[in-house]
């Protein structure tokens, strides 16, 4: 308000160095709090000044040039669209081969914000020349460096399969691979992060990350002390997992869903997430990849993570995956079943029902999962409960459960009459000539007249 920022705008071309770079570094502050001021920046004019003279200047100028470049970039596309348009990408890309350290971590710093926005951005970093010098800066030794660099192919990365191929075509993988076993946590987590962003995109590029002898090294990221290095551990595992059955068999041989499960088991909140996704992944691609999940003891952690969780999305991300385990036949079904998971994804429904937006997404993943377990199971025992508290659309599936087992087992028929479900279906009030009404008479066809009396 005071006009600061054109008092500082001919410091930038001062003749003393350290006013030079005391001045940038009071502009990138500024610009570094909100967006207003970094556009003010943009506005006065102050960027290709402090660009003129950058090739020449020391060291600390151009770590103080790039903390500019970086605050402004970060706030929105537009404003790192304009941090491209003066012509500052070029100078970055100079900044990255420079011989100290702490130039190249500010350089690559600021690339990554202006890449983290979008595609078209990204593209611009990638067609300045950045990738090839990022992948050098992750092979130097100082620590701070590689993470930053590391940070940044994953923002290159991760809009497109064209930008990811870029950096693998650069040789990242091979790099990011041998960090996993870093001690450092933080790098650990970019690493990992940059490795899912490159994996997520197609079968090929997942294949690659693999081909780079990832597990069963990354399994131990799950084991990890770092809450962040296990999220992007599991995160990367959902990634590779999600695209074909071949990778998810390979996960699986290498004992990465059972390190899942223990995962799981071992944390709570949004780390689970990924976890969950990737057993639901591996789940919903065969039957025997389904079983792989169920033999290694998944589903109790998954129903825990229905009852313990407060947030709907990973509730509804545990019943997602409930219902990939239990919708391949009545023997899957029959292990979610007996677990006592539908009593559970049955009050979820009914309580997500009636609420707002978010919980609108939740109730259609745990309808379904309800439906995918309901119309496999053949375990009566377990779908007795449900008939007293379902709604119709529900309910038309647990009867026609019903409707297919009881006339073929005797044994049932009998227990369906001493617990009370033959008296329970008799009250169901059915549409004349609807589905429900034909399993009801299809059921009650299975007794003497005067017993369905």
């Amino acid at each position: 308000n005071s006009g600061v920022m054109s008092l500082l705008r001919p410091l930038l071309l001062d003749v003393v160095p350290t006013i030079q770079q005391t001045a940038a570094l009071a502009l990138g502050r500024l610009a570094n709090y909100n967006d207003d001021l970094a556009e003010a920046v943009v506005k006065g004019d102050i960027l290709p000044q402090l660009l003129c003279s950058l090739s020449e200047q020391n060291r600390f100028y151009k770590k103080a040039a790039a903390f500019v470049l970086r605050a402004v970039g970060k706030h929105s596309p537009q404003l790192a669209q304009a941090v491209v348009q003066c012509g500052a990408l070029e100078m970055l890309v100079i900044c990255l081969e420079d011989f100290d350290p702490g130039v190249k971590e500010a350089a690559s710093w600021a690339l990554g914000y202006i890449a983290r926005h979008n595609s078209e951005l990204s593209q611009a970093v990638v067609d300045a020349g950045a990738v090839p010098l990022l992948v050098l800066c992750i092979q130097e030794p100082e620590i701070a460096l590689k993470r930053i660099a590391a940070s940044t192919l994953s923002d290159i990365s991760k809009h497109s399969p064209e930008l990811a191929q870029t950096v693998v075509d650069a040789g990242a993988i091979a790099h990011l691979a041998q960090m996993i076993l870093n001690p450092d946590a933080k790098l650990k987590r970019q690493v990992l992060s940059a490795l899912s962003q490159i994996a997520k995109h197609s079968v090929d590029l997942a294949e690659l990350v693999v081909e780079a002898e990832i597990f069963p090294v990354v399994l131990t990221c799950l084991k990890d002390s770092d809450e962040y290095v296990k999220k992007n551990g599991a995160t990367l595992i959902r990634e590779i997992a999600k695209h074909t059955p071949e990778l998810s068999q390979l996960i699986v041989n290498a004992g990465g869903v059972a390190a899942v499960i223990d995962c799981i088991g071992s944390c709570r909140g949004t780390v689970r997430l990924p976890g969950i996704m990737m057993l639901g992944y591996v789940a919903a691609h065969s039957e025997n990849l389904s079983m792989a999940v169920i033999v290694s003891k998944g589903i109790p952690p998954l129903c825990a993570c229905l009852i313990e969780e407060h947030e709907d999305h990973i509730k509804a991300a545990a019943a997602w995956a409930l219902g990939q385990v239990g919708r391949h036949t009545p023997e899957h079904a029959r292990a979610v079943a007996v677990a006592n998971v539908l009593p559970t994804l049955l009050a979820m429904y009914m309580d997500t029902r009636s609420s707002e937006d978010l919980q609108m997404k939740a109730s259609i993943f745990t309808k379904k999962a309800l439906k995918n377990i309901l119309q496999k199971c053949t375990y009566l025992p377990a779908l007795e409960p449900l008939l007293h508290d379902a709604p119709p659309n529900i309910m038309k599936h647990i009867v026609g459960q019903f409707s297919k087992v009881l006339p073929h087992d005797s044994k049932a028929r009998r227990l369906f009459v001493t617990t009370g479900g033959l008296k329970k279906v008799q009250e169901i009030k059915a549409e004349p000539g609807s589905l429900l009404q034909e399993y009801i008479n299809t059921i009650n066809n299975c007794y003497p007249e005067e017993i369905v009396r």
